[in-house]
Formats: C-alpha cells, structure tokens, sequence
C-alpha cells in the first residue's frame, strides 16, 4: 500500500482549497435570479393575448409570468385580450426573465413604466387570475 505524505506548504493550504472549493460549490446552487438577473427593456410590438406579448427587437414571445388569461377562443378570451392591449399597447417595458416555457417562449415579470406590475393589474382588473402553480401566492389569491 502507497502511502502520500504532503509537504508543509501543500498541508497548510489544503484547507484553504477545500474552502475555495466549497464557497465555489455554495455560489453555483444559489437561484439564477440571485446570481444575475436578466432583464429586457423595449417597446410592446404586437398582444397576442390576455397573458403573451412581443416586445420589439425579440423574436421569441414573452408570456407574463404568474398570469393565467383565458385563451381567445374561450370565455372571456377577446376581453383579457383586449385590457392587455389597451395596458401594454406601444408601452415600453421592464421584464425580469424569470424563466423558458416548453414552448421556447420567455416567462417574464413585467412592469410598465410607471413601475405598475402587468400580472397585477390583470388580476386587480378581474380579467385574468393568479397563476397559482407557478408564482406560489406572489400575489396574494392562491
């Protein structure tokens, strides 16, 4: 059996690495959002409906995250639709990117520029709801 002898000098910094080591563990675990938060900022080009939207100069759509609208074609679809438009409607807004749906679209919590929360004045506007499963009560009607 091999036996490993370390120096001195490499003994005393092992214990300084292993802390590196764990300090560099420690950082890649914290969330994505305390790490670096992406933000976009520009102009809404186009309201697809009560809770998607595109901005200008992005390709992908932006879904507003924490919001559930109905969809066109179901009840109360054309309304949703119609407050998001007339809310967001040449708007130039501040999403955090909070997340990709399976559908490659951009889950973003956005705010107008007055800093008015867009998933908030949704569901304050009784046109759409909290969606619970994934903003987990943010705005409190889960």
């Amino acid at each position: 059996m091999r036996r490993f002898v370390l120096s001195r000098r490499a003994a005393a910094s092992a214990p300084h690495r292993w802390s590196l080591t764990l300090i560099a563990c420690l950082v890649l675990l914290l969330p994505v959002d305390l790490r670096a938060e992406e933000r976009i900022q520009a102009r809404v080009s186009k309201i697809l409906d009560g809770d998607t939207f595109t901005l200008s100069g992005t390709s992908r759509r932006i879904r507003v995250w924490g919001l559930d609208a109905p969809e066109r074609n179901e009840r109360g679809g054309s309304t949703a639709t119609r407050t998001l438009r007339s809310l967001i409607s040449g708007q130039t807004l501040d999403c955090r990117v909070r997340d990709m749906d399976r559908y490659g679209r951009i889950v973003g919590q956005c705010f107008l520029p007055d800093g008015r929360d867009i998933a908030a004045e949704m569901i304050r506007l009784g046109v759409a709801t909290e969606y619970c499963r994934f903003s987990r009560g943010y705005y409190g009607t889960c």
